[in-house]
């Protein structure tokens, strides 16, 4: 193998490994997610996230359930069940079928937490939420078109 064919392989090989490297790190990024359970935001979080997970893998069983049961208040689990009664829809999404993805986003309050949950149901359609949370108990006391400071 002469000089100038050695080169040409070199530089063909090493052309195909940098470009196979660049496929594999734009592909590959990691993702991560974090909270913390003291972070209300978070909180709202891990609930929709876990409660459209339960809708979906078990079509509302005794997980959804268990679900409201922790995280929103007795009273507001109350006030839902006569909602789905009246709209015949799931409370908790305001819909009768479950969203692609969703997204939770501070709304700030000075007596308790509030959050925007946008909800993804395809690549045109979305809803957006409000949330309640008390601060202490970190119960959902609320989820509605507006916060309940907003008449």
């Amino acid at each position: 193998m002469n000089t100038k064919t050695r080169s040409a392989l070199t530089a063909g090989v090493l052309a195909v490994a940098l470009g196979f490297g660049a496929v594999q790190a734009a592909a590959g990024t990691p993702r991560s997610v974090s909270g913390k359970p003291s972070d209300n935001i978070t909180r709202i979080a891990d609930f929709y996230g876990a409660y459209i997970d339960a809708v979906t893998d078990e079509d509302s069983g005794r997980l959804g359930e268990a679900l409201r049961s922790h995280y929103l208040t007795a009273g507001f689990q109350k006030e839902l069940k006569a909602w789905e009664e009246k709209n015949h829809a799931n409370g908790v999404l305001r819909a009768q079928n479950v969203p692609l993805a969703w997204k939770v986003t501070d709304n700030g309050t000075a007596d308790h937490t509030e959050a925007v949950v946008t909800l993804t149901w395809s690549k045109s359609s979305t809803t957006t939420l409000v949330v309640d949370m008390t601060r202490g108990s970190h119960k959902i006391f609320h989820i509605g078109d507006k916060g309940v400071g907003v008449k």
